[in-house]
């Protein structure tokens, strides 16, 4: 009897307890407008990032019913990134749980990554001459091959070396580093600093500072107040007294506004980056790679307003000229192209 009774309670558990199976339907059975809303790409963006991370995926067979597609998986990381809301948000509207939520964005973002040197990387040699034409184009600057700034992405407040990650605004966050080209395309990310640490030891310890010092790029990059004038990144004069360094400082600072707005485009498109993400530091630094790489992709498959044409310019090679340290070579480029008979 004793048996029976064990049987007949867990026989009675098991049916108040077995799993439901939910209705998800086709989430991409919307209207265009409506599908580019909720996950930030149109429907054939949408479709090749799908092909790019299916092998990246963890594909293994399962004996459970109801498995997510990969179209699932991606649909429901963008819906994340799109929106930055709660998993539980997110598993109600597209009917599945919170874990598998958790499961999907970060399996998403990981294959994303290791996409990472296809969609994010320096321009090649050959192209090196148009993008310092883009960037010439903006205000008359010359030889420039990208622009550089810091921002910070909030976070919770991790449990070991918390007190790292408080920044100067007082909030947990990490302190990432990006680099962009006239077209907002991002070539340079790094996301791994606590948000204490500065811009210029960033920079100073990255391997694309590595990379400017050992000559393996040709031109310059335009950065703030906030680095160091060196011979391949350029700053604004503090206190600019002559004409001609006003002028060098306001042909910069049009010129260098184009990283400020790439992170407002980043962030805007994908709200994850601008309200905080309620993850470790490791998964915070993950999601923004890849939220980097899809603003890429965005860019590869035209989801965002086209850039015009550009207009071919007269470029000078500036490699004659070989200055001791970053501010002889900003003076010799404030008296060369920013003196006062230029208009601009």
């Amino acid at each position: 009897m004793a048996l029976q009774r064990r049987y007949r309670r867990r026989h009675v558990r098991f049916l108040l307890e077995r799993r439901t199976i939910r209705d998800r339907g086709n989430p991409m059975d919307v209207d265009d407008t409506v599908l580019f809303a909720r996950y930030r790409f149109t429907r054939l963006t949408i479709l090749f990032i799908v092909d790019i991370v299916t092998e990246k995926l963890d594909s293994a067979l399962t004996e459970r019913s109801m498995a997510l597609t990969p179209l699932h998986k991606v649909l429901v990381a963008l819906r994340f990134f799109a929106t930055g809301a709660h998993f539980r948000l997110i598993g109600d509207s597209l009917g599945v749980s919170v874990a598998t939520v958790c499961r999907c964005v970060f399996e998403v973002a990981r294959a994303l990554v290791r996409q990472a040197k296809k969609f994010i990387q320096f321009p090649r040699e050959e192209s090196t001459s148009s993008v310092k034409q883009g960037f010439y184009r903006i205000s008359g600057f010359p030889n420039v091959i990208g622009a550089i700034d810091g921002t910070l992405i909030r976070i919770q407040a991790p449990v070991s070396n918390e007190q790292d990650y408080v920044n100067k605004k007082g909030f947990h966050s990490l302190n990432i580093q990006m680099t962009c080209d006239y077209k907002f395309r991002i070539m340079n990310c790094v996301a791994k600093w606590p948000g204490s640490v500065h811009d210029s030891r960033m920079f100073r310890e990255s391997q694309l500072c590595t990379a400017f010092e050992n000559g393996e790029h040709d031109g310059f990059l335009l950065g703030d107040s906030g680095y160091p004038c060196r011979k391949f990144l350029l700053t604004s004069y503090n206190a600019a007294t002559t004409t001609e360094q006003k002028k060098y400082n306001d042909a910069l600072c049009k010129t260098r506004v184009i990283i400020e707005q790439t992170i407002g485009i980043l962030k805007r498109r994908f709200p994850c980056l601008h309200t905080g993400m309620r993850v470790s530091p490791d998964k915070a630094s993950l999601y923004t790679l890849s939220c980097v790489v899809l603003h890429n992709i965005g860019i590869y498959k035209g989801d965002i307003i086209p850039v015009d044409e550009l207009v071919a310019v007269h470029e000078e090679n500036l490699n004659i000229y070989e200055p001791g340290d970053g501010n002889a070579l900003r003076d010799y480029i404030c008296r060369t192209y920013f003196h006062e008979i230029f208009l601009f």
